[in-house]
């Protein structure tokens, strides 16, 4: 019996360029830290809906990034070229059923009368398919502007996270950035309560986009200071931030609130809203992803730059308590962000409490063994620093006794520890 094209196309596509999610030929071939390769936009989906493994193996993935498989991707090509022309799979991986004429005409009219949440999925369904066609739409005259523009009036939630799903797509394309910048916060026109709106009704995935885009296009301290002045967004940010158990979310959350934050006002806001017991929660968690401790120890670094942060810090047991519990347990970054809070507490600003905490904590030990690995000259300095602040530790009859390593010099170079 004659097999169908399609049957024929099932048997004859080699089992390789299959995407393991989709079962589809893969367009735009990218490799997880498993070594496992997903079509980019199945993978995409499978990280936004909140997974934290690898669809093939399930194993759970430390780091979320992927790389471009050229080589498949160019194995794919070639084997495409070589199919006859009428087969179903005789299309290249960048091509897509929306053309490029028709992102054309969809740009044009895409502000008039026309259903924009189907044109804007046409336009997601472009770009995703591949970097050439990213570059294409971007490079397209008014293709960004037009996007942005569809929010000026609209109200209606999925339109507005249509307009993000574009947008994130095509923000990492070159000057995208700065363009997105000048159209959202530079003009005239009210564009951020558009964000606001789908921080508080969007679905999960276009709320990790929008903190996603809002990080992006907080470039330079007037951007940033728009940004904290929009009423209820940084409150938002947090609130996303601190209540959603998606680890992609909590680290576009993080990542959006270290970006935003760096003037007084932005961090008194944060502190106000209760960012330090926020970290102590997301770091005590046992299954906390490194990304995520490192974010949430840059963030709080940030934070302790001002006297109501470290104030809020000194105050949080929990929150210092678990600091010390995280150093040389993560990244490097993140000790050294944790080294950095743990001195502007405990040192810059003299909290005895803070101090006899962290004692508490084995903190002396942990400074002593940061000092002894590969850190930067500077915490080097604070850990010994530290080290001079922590040697006495108030005991429960709040008379002080020094500690084994009272007399510990600081120079010396090398520290069994005990």
């Amino acid at each position: 019996m004659v097999r169908n094209r399609r049957e024929e196309l099932y048997v004859t596509v080699p089992s390789l360029f299959r995407c393991p999610i989709s079962m589809d030929v893969m367009k735009s071939p990218v490799s997880l830290c498993t070594g496992v390769t997903y079509d980019r936009s199945s993978i995409q989906t499978w990280l936004s809906q909140g997974h934290n493994t690898c669809p093939a193996t399930m194993q759970i993935l430390p780091s979320t990034d992927f790389t471009p498989n050229l080589t498949l991707r160019r194995l794919i090509n070639v084997w495409i070229q070589h199919q006859p022309a009428s087969s179903p799979g005789s299309t290249t991986p960048s091509s897509s059923s929306v053309t490029k004429s028709e992102v054309v005409e969809i740009v044009k009219s895409l502000n008039g009368e026309v259903d924009r949440l189907s044109s804007l999925a046409k336009i997601v369904e472009f770009v995703k398919c591949s970097g050439e066609n990213r570059r294409f739409f971007v490079n397209l005259s008014d293709a960004i502007v037009s996007v942005v523009g569809v929010l000026v009036d609209c109200d209606v939630v999925e339109v507005c996270e249509a307009v993000v799903a574009v947008l994130d797509l095509v923000v990492s394309e070159n000057e995208v950035k700065e363009q997105l910048n000048k159209e959202i916060l530079k003009s005239d026109r009210k564009f951020l309560p558009k964000f606001l709106l789908i921080l508080r009704k969007g679905k999960l995935s276009s709320r990790i986009q929008t903190a996603r885009i809002l990080e992006f296009i907080a470039l330079d301290a007037d951007s940033q200071r728009k940004m904290v002045e929009e009423q209820g967004l940084l409150y938002e940010l947090h609130v996303f931030t601190s209540t959603e158990t998606n680890r992609f979310a909590i680290e576009a959350g993080l990542s959006t609130l270290i970006a935003v934050s760096t003037t007084r006002p932005a961090k008194k806001e944060l502190v106000r809203f209760g960012i330090v017991q926020t970290i102590g929660k997301i770091l005590s968690g046992s299954e906390t992803a490194r990304a995520v401790v490192e974010k949430s120890l840059k963030l709080l670094e940030t934070v302790a730059t001002c006297t109501e942060g470290r104030s809020a810090i000194g105050k949080g047991e929990e929150c210092l308590s678990v600091i010390v519990t995280r150093l040389m347990k993560s990244s490097k970054a993140a000790t050294e962000h944790g080294v950095t809070v743990l001195w502007s507490v405990c040192c810059l600003f003299r909290d005895t409490e803070a101090r006899e905490v962290v004692g508490k904590a084995n903190g002396l030990t942990k400074v002593l063994l940061v000092m002894q690995s590969d850190c930067s000259a500077g915490v080097r300095q604070m850990c010994g620093e530290l080290v001079k602040a922590l040697r006495v530790v108030n005991n429960k009859d709040k008379n002080y006794s020094k500690s084994c390593l009272a007399s510990y010099d600081t120079k010396t170079t090398h520290i069994m520890p005990y």
